[in-house]
């Protein structure tokens, strides 16, 4: 769906990284989604609490991936304004 969506190929643009791979970060967020993340050195965290859509229709997908996308807006404007 995020393919169809925002024309992007995660299978051709993203791998998986070892932590000490990825650079230093300032800003991490996590889904919620029941998963337990890595713990990451960074300045701010924020876990969103998103429900993991696994096994539910391509509307409930949807519905994350747009709320991802204005959540990462308005991050992006906060941050802008610093």
């Amino acid at each position: 769906l995020v393919g169809q969506l925002y024309g992007i190929d995660m299978e051709k643009s993203q791998h998986p990284k070892l932590l000490g791979d990825i650079p230093p970060v300032d800003i991490v967020i996590t889904m919620g989604c029941g998963v337990q993340c890595p713990n990451l050195p960074c300045k701010r965290r924020e876990d969103w609490g998103i429900d993991d859509p696994t096994g539910k229709p391509d509307e409930a997908f949807i519905q994350v991936i747009q709320s991802i996308e204005t959540r990462v807006l308005a991050l992006r404007d906060e941050m802008s304004r610093l």
